[in-house]
């Protein structure tokens, strides 16, 4: 392997960090995300809302709040270059600790993965940024939801996966072949 563990590790807590400054910046500013005394959250506005509630939000906001939502989705792109190349570090992390190469696969597989996911949230991004302050969203609402599931899922499999591997004692880990065709 090319990259050895300490530096999958040291990348990691890099990572870890952006992560969490970023998260903690993001946090803060959510707290200002009203339209008319209601308070909503950016997952909400990914994942629980319709088409036409969205464009509501997004086209109700005020000058103030219209802007403390763009610097959040901006400070969402770092946060992205802190949680994606985390998971990745994980991933590799943990398939030093298995020995099963169906298992290093799988793992190897989720690592790369978190490509497509980081790509899915920028997208994602650039849509939110382009609907602030308008009235419609147009047709990509679906492939928007869409979007927003695969990165979703990829980054929630991939990390459950590698911290339940490194908090297992056992370095016997495995996956059945027949399970991943890998």
């Amino acid at each position: 392997m090319g990259i050895k563990h300490n530096h999958w590790q040291s990348l990691f807590i890099f990572c870890l960090g952006l992560f969490l400054g970023t998260a903690f910046c993001m946090k803060c500013m959510e707290a200002e995300f009203r339209v008319n005394r209601d308070e909503f959250t950016i997952i909400e506005l990914e994942l629980f809302y319709s088409k036409q509630k969205v464009a509501h939000i997004l086209s109700s906001l005020d000058y103030r709040v219209q802007t403390i939502l763009k610097y959040h989705l901006i400070f969402d792109f770092a946060f992205m270059a802190g949680v994606y190349p985390a998971i990745t570090s994980l991933c590799m992390m943990s398939r030093e600790k298995v020995n099963a190469p169906s298992t290093k696969k799988v793992l190897y597989f989720f690592a790369a993965l978190q490509l497509i996911a980081w790509f899915a949230d920028i997208v994602e991004n650039l849509w939110l940024l382009q609907w602030v302050g308008q009235a419609s969203i147009g047709n990509e609402f679906a492939w928007y939801h869409a979007t927003v599931l695969i990165k979703w899922i990829i980054a929630l499999a991939g990390a459950t996966l590698a911290i339940s591997i490194m908090i297992r004692k056992k370095k016997n880990f495995y996956f059945p072949k027949t399970l991943f065709f890998f």
